[in-house]
């Protein structure tokens, strides 16, 4: 069975409504996944865009969200979840905004691609403080049961 992460704010490869960026109440989209493996001990998800700044001519990828040790048993994220309702025991890291939390897209030109991963680990990371996305990725290597990934898309209307 594979790892599956869904949103019901938006398909796969679909545009992410504006609700969710710069642009409307910059909240986190509502996250389903199923498929969790049975010796997973706990999940990461990071969302990032490797379209920064423009596609075109992308420069870096920027990190958007940051979480980890959720526990294997969580099946989904509602929207807008604040820092107090994360699945207990969930830690979270920094965005490339140098702060923990969600950070929703605003891209400066052209449609971007935003990737929401979502890694099965076979252990409970230690508290990592408040990793960045690299910090995290170290800590996990090794571990990294299964991992699923959806992919939305945003241009800004100006």
């Amino acid at each position: 069975m594979s790892l599956t992460l869904t949103s019901p704010a938006f398909t796969a490869s679909a545009s992410i409504p504006s609700r969710h960026t710069c642009d409307g109440q910059d909240v986190s989209p509502p996250l389903q996944w199923s498929g969790v493996p049975s010796g997973a001990r706990s999940l990461v998800l990071i969302v990032d865009d490797p379209d920064a700044p423009d596609p075109a001519a992308p420069k870096r990828t920027w990190v958007h969200w940051v979480l980890y040790d959720i526990p294997a048993n969580a099946t989904g994220l509602p929207e807008g979840v604040a820092s107090a309702q994360l699945p207990a025991g969930t830690r979270e890291g920094l965005n490339d905004w140098e702060r923990t939390g969600y950070g929703g897209p605003c891209p400066p030109i052209g449609r971007h691609r935003y990737f929401h991963k979502l890694y099965a680990l076979d252990t409970v990371l230690s508290d990592l403080g408040k990793p960045d996305k690299a910090r995290l990725l170290e800590a996990m290597k090794g571990h990294v049961v299964a991992q699923g990934e959806l992919i939305g898309t945003y241009q800004r209307n100006r």
